[in-house]
């Protein structure tokens, strides 16, 4: 079946019961067995729950994966990934990742003794000295929060390959519907699906791919041992958004490009990200990983002053001052206040997060009314 087809239909079946067309929301928190240890599959629900089988499935069968897995946000499923390995073992991730990333990896697990290496990634050779008897994975995110550099997935795996070492992918910018890094050899794939997953800005929720079956196996023990498991009413909602996923993006797209080349001619404006630009730096490799190029964009302003940037983000109308994306209402943000605050300036500073940076996250509202908002908050 092709993808608009999955989105609706893969890992849904109507209720036998009642022949609701729908996913029953199963509300419950435990599950009668036939005798001690006998039963359908379910016994407690932070282990397993209907709705959220449903979903599993099929978010697994839009990143073309054997197995998926939902966790209680994007964090829980980031979490999960880092407690495969070991202290001592080592993590070479992308330098300019997001500012959530940075704060679990360097706070939390970098205690424990699993050590992190960052390095600019869209040119894969730079891993290469970084590698070493310790190194256990690669952390990818392509796009990048926020500056959108683009990072060759496949030269990626060819490194991880030859040097016996995970690869993970963040998709959550790109969203199965225009990227699937399973496919281009990656070992892991992740969502922050309260994004364009779930695309209403009414849940919170990550997700794990794999076709790894030890990895799988791994990796729901953690999830199952460690508990960040979403509800049942979660995994509806995000049943529900998924099924208008491909249109949505569609539409995320479209206006994305309109306002990447607004931006671009406007005075006051100095450099705009945004991977579908001929000149944005691998291009060529969005091009080829990529079915479109999305609706993130980043840009800064002429002068680079704080206050400018500020008084921008606050004027905006029809783009809410709000972190978060992929939701179907548009949203700006202040990187370096906001979702980054947490990496030491100098640090995002080197990555390209300076004070005029805004990001954002384009939605599906009407393209003009959007042009129209930025435009009046720019003068």
């Amino acid at each position: 079946m092709e993808f608009a087809t999955r989105a609706i239909h893969a890992g849904q079946e109507p209720d036998p019961v009642t022949g609701a067309i729908m996913t029953p929301i199963y509300q419950t928190s435990t599950y009668v067995q036939e005798s001690p240890g006998k039963h359908k599959g379910y016994a407690y629900a932070r282990g397993k729950n209907p709705t959220r089988t449903a979903l599993e499935q099929c978010i697994a069968s839009l990143e073309n994966a054997r197995h998926g897995l939902c966790f209680s946000s994007g964090m829980g499923a980031s979490d999960a990934i880092i407690k495969l390995l070991n202290p001592g073992d080592e993590v070479i991730a992308t330098y300019d990742l997001y500012g959530g990333s940075y704060r679990m990896f360097m706070q939390v697990f970098a205690r424990m003794g699993i050590k992190f290496h960052f390095t600019d990634m869209a040119i894969a050779e730079n891993m290469i000295p970084l590698i070493n008897r310790n190194t256990k994975m690669l952390w990818v995110e392509t796009p990048t929060n926020p500056m959108m550099n683009i990072i060759d997935i496949e030269a990626c795996a060819q490194i991880a390959k030859k040097n016996n070492l995970l690869l993970t992918v963040d998709n959550t910018f790109a969203s199965p519907y225009l990227q699937n890094p399973l496919n281009l050899g990656a070992d892991m794939v992740m969502h922050s699906v309260t994004k364009y997953l779930g695309g209403h800005s009414d849940v919170v929720m990550g997700a794990v791919c794999t076709n790894d079956d030890k990895l799988h196996e791994k990796l729901a023990f953690i999830h199952n041992a460690c508990g960040a498991t979403p509800g049942p009413m979660d995994s509806f909602l995000v049943l529900r958004g998924i099924k208008t996923l491909h249109v949505r993006m569609e539409r995320h797209c479209s206006n994305g490009k309109a306002i990447a080349n607004f931006l671009r001619s406007h005075p006051k404006v100095d450099n705009v990200f945004w991977p579908g630009f001929e000149d944005h730096p691998n291009h060529a490799v969005a091009k080829k990983q990529m079915r479109d190029f999305g609706g993130m964009i980043s840009f800064t302003l002429k002068g680079n002053k704080l206050e400018e940037a500020f008084h921008l983000a606050s004027k905006t109308k029809v783009f809410s001052l709000a972190e978060s994306l992929g939701g179907v209402e548009s949203l700006i943000g202040h990187p370096a206040t906001m979702t980054h605050a947490s990496i030491p300036k100098a640090e995002r500073e080197k990555a390209g997060v300076t004070d005029s940076l805004l990001r954002l996250s384009v939605g599906i509202e009407d393209v003009s009314d959007l042009i129209a908002d930025l435009k009046q908050a720019l003068n």
